[in-house]
Parts: structure tokens; C-alpha cells; sequence
């Protein structure tokens, strides 16, 4: 749209108040924040008090095509993103083929130009070639191509020589490593879940957060020493904070993020061999969980990302340990983490958002992420009032595979705006 005005919504003030506000929109950009503005021949639309927020911003989900179309597709996902307030998202690699050339970053592209809805997709390239480990990508035609990062995730990269070549690489051409960390060594075969209680009671290979820690901190003293942008997905141990938060202390450009699922979930809430709850890293000591939010709330962890990975209901109904791992999250992320950490006073609403917008944006220097006169008019409105059960049946995403069905949340969003244009609203809603 070329002009419209939102009325009668409100924004978050920079000491967290929420203040009533009218923002207009001008060629894809914010030109006017004020009170009762008025209309000048536009599309009006009435947001009836609900939040204005810079369009959610996730640095890390998995959109399956090309081939796992069963999964998931570029459409199917981007319509999930919208539907949750994200008008910017990156996707990893682990596809088949695993984007690991020029051809495969375009294909995407193309694809969301085509057949997306609307939101921003940034191709993540691959570290590897076939994420085998063996042989590095060419980052620098990658980048041309337009891959926003590089990442093997799904797998670590075992070697400390290819990792650190791989950084050297990257650190030349300007581009982040975003790192799975997982240590293979220290796994056995059908591991599925953490090390821990749970895999005690239930007999099951588990996976120890050592694991994590020790790729952590060896990616850490190779980043430093090649001088790349590092930066650590879905952290889940205690290990793994505290070696982030001494390399921060030192003022090393290493970043991390953090899960919903992780912040909300440990494995003492697995209910049985319910493989809903089965992903990678797996949920952890209900101390592990208690150190990520505090982690979270002081800054040593930057931002929020949902790990969003679809998979089939024949796929997640062959056990805890044949399964993938994997569970989706675009279309609940928000209103879980305002009504069981907002609501609850764990963060201000302000922290929030600016985990999930402004900070992901910053630590990767990207244009989008905020709300304010002269920015690109990526927006999400929210309903904070309304109270809705989770409904898997109703996702817009093909994946079911969530352990958050039945959960009943305040916090929905009920419009998605890229660039000012409406690339998802709530069914009822009339302009």
C-alpha cells in the first residue's frame, strides 16, 4: 500500500509505558508518529488499542524446500511467520540439496519472490560442502549470491582445523559463522534426549550438555584468534552461558540466542515418551532453563529464535529414539513467552520485544527491527488481551509437532505488515 495510517493503536515508550499512538505509513516507510493524526485520503485502518511493534525478526528456522516438501515449503513456512508476527526470517541449510552453492541460495530467493507471502527469507549457506565437514563452501560467491550467514546446523563441525578455516573464510568476506554445537565424540547411538533423569527413568541414550560446551568453548578461542563473527544457535546448557558470558567480558564479537521451548520447558516437564517433546539440544535440567533466562534478561544471551523444524506426523510417531528431532515454533513463539514470562514479571514487555526485533537486528547489523519515524514499516500488531488455546490443527505451518498444544496464551498477533504491506491479518478483520 502507498499510504496508511494504523489509528488508535498503542507503541512502547522507551521507559516500557505503553503510550496511544497513530503511525503512518508512506511507501514502505514510518513518516508520522503521533496522537489522532489525521487522515489524509489513506487506507485507515482501526487497531482498537492493541500493540504496534517492529515486525518480529528470527534468525533461525528451517523451511525444508528444496526437498522435504512434506515438511514444510517456502510458502507454507513464510505464511507460518507472518501468521506470527515475524516479517523476517533466515533458513538454514540442512535441505536436500544442502545449500551449499550459488544455484541452491538463488533458488531460494526465487522462491520466495514467487511463491512466499510476503516475508523476508535470508538463505543461510552452508560452512561444508554437503555439510559433510570435509571441504569449505565458496563464502565469498555465497554472499554475492545473497546468503546472509554460514552454518552447518543439524550437525557440528567436528574438526578445530576445518572450523577454523572456515572462520579465517568467513572473517575475509565478512560474513558470520552461526554454529551447531555439538561434540560427536561424546554421543552414542540413538542418543535423544539430555543426560540426565528422564534418560534414567526411561532407559534411553542421552545427550550431555558437555556436548555443547566443549564445541562452545573451542569455537570461542578460534574465533578470537581469526577475528569472525561467531555466533552459537538454540543455547541450552549452563557450560555454554558461562563461557559466552566470560568471551563477552572480554569483548569478543561472539553472540548467542536462545529458544522459547528452552526458556520455558527442561526435561522434567517431558510427559512420558512423547516425542513432541523430543529436539536438538533437548531440554535440560530445570537449572539449565532457570541460567538461559537469566542469561536472556542480562544480555550475555542477544536474542530470541524459534529453531522452527517441521516435520510429518508419520515421521514424529515412530518413537523417541527413531524420530527426528525438531518441534515448530513461529506461530506461538510470542504469546508464550509474553503470558509465561511477561505476565508473569520474569521480562518487561519492553525486553521482549527488543529480543525478538532490535537485537537480532543489531548483533547482524541489519536495517529492520524498529519502530520509529524513517524506518521500514515492518510491523506486527498484537492483541495482548485476548486469551486462545494453542491449535496445532489450525497452524498455517504443515508441521503439528509441538509441545505447546492445548497451552492457552494471551499475546496474539492479528496483523503482519512488510513494508507496509499487509502480508497476513486475522480472519474478521475488514479495512
Amino acid at each position: 500500500m502507498e499510504n496508511l495510517l494504523l489509528t488508535k493503536g498503542q507503541i512502547i515508550g522507551e521507559d516500557g509505558e505503553l503510550i496511544p499512538a497513530d503511525i503512518r505509513i508512506h511507501q514502505g516507510k514510518v513518516v508520522e508518529i503521533g496522537k489522532q493524526l489525521a487522515e489524509a485520503g489513506e487506507t485507515v485502518i482501526v487497531v482498537e488499542e492493541k500493540l504496534i511493534i517492529p515486525g518480529l525478526i528470527d534468525l533461525h528456522i528451517h523451511l525444508r524446500e528444496p526437498g522435504f516438501e512434506a515438511k514444510e515449503t517456502i510458502a507454507t513456512g513464510t505464511r507460518s511467520a507472518a501468521k506470527g508476527g515475524y516479517t523476517t526470517v533466515a533458513c538454514m541449510p540442512n535441505t536436500n540439496p544442502i545449500t551449499d552453492c550459488v544455484e541452491g541460495v538463488r533458488r531460494i530467493l526465487d522462491t520466495n519472490d514467487q511463491e512466499g507471502c510476503g516475508v523476508r527469507v535470508l538463505p543461510i549457506a552452508a560452512i561444508t560442502k554437503a555439510s559433510n565437514g570435509n571441504e569449505l563452501t565458496d563464502m565469498a560467491a555465497l554472499k554475492e549470491a545473497g546468503a546472509f550467514a554460514v552454518s552447518d546446523d543439524g550437525v557440528g563441525v567436528q574438526s578445530p582445523r576445518m572450523m577454523k578455516a572456515a572462520m579465517r573464510q568467513a572473517a575475509e568476506v565478512y560474513v558470520a559463522v552461526i554454529a551447531h554445537c555439538e561434540e560427536e565424540d561424546l554421543l552414542v547411538e540413538g542418543a535423544c534426549v539430555h543426560e540426565g533423569q528422564f534418560a534414567k527413568e526411561h532407559n534411553l541414550p542421552g545427550i550431555p550438555g558437555e556436548s555443547e560446551a566443549i564445541h562452545v568453548g573451542r569455537d570461542i578461542l578460534l574465533a578470537e584468534d581469526t577475528g569472525v563473527h561467531y555466533h552459537i544457535c538454540h543455547m541450552s546448557a549452563e557450560a555454554s552461558v558461562r563461557l559466552l558470558r566470560e568471551a563477552k567480558s572480554r569483548g569478543q564479537w561472539v553472540t548467542g540466542e536462545v529458544t522459547p521451548h528452552h526458556l520455558l520447558l527442561c526435561e522434567e516437564d517431558i510427559p512420558g515418551m512423547d516425542t513432541r517433546f523430543k529436539m536438538n539440544p533437548p531440554l535440560r535440567r530445570r537449572k539449565d532453563q532457570e541460567v538461559l533466562l537469566e542469561a536472556l534478561k542480562d544480555g550475555t544471551i542477544d536474542f530470541i529464535a524459534t529453531d522452527h523444524a517441521p516435520h510429518t506426523t508419520e515421521e514424529k510417531a515412530q518413537g523417541m529414539v527413531k524420530s527426528p528431532f525438531g518441534i515448530v515454533g513461529l506461530e506461538t513463539a510470542f504469546p508464550l513467552l509474553y503470558t509465561h514470562l511477561v505476565a508473569t514479571g520474569k521480562l518487561t514487555l519492553k525486553e521482549l520485544v527488543d529480543k525478538m526485533t532490535q537485537n537480532p537486528a543489531a548483533c547482524f547489523q541489519l536495517p529492520w527491527g524498529r519502530l520509529a519515524e524513517g524506518a521500514i514499516a515492518d510491523l506486527a500488531i498484537i492483541d495482548l488481551n485476548s486469551e486462545r488455546v494453542v491449535d496445532p490443527e489450525n497452524f498455517a505451518s504443515k508441521g503439528r509437532n509441538t509441545p505447546f498444544g492445548g497451552w492457552k496464551l494471551k499475546g496474539w498477533p492479528t496483523m503482519t505488515l512488510v513494508e507496509g504491506n499487509i502480508v497476513w491479518q486475522e480472519p474478521g478483520i475488514h479495512l
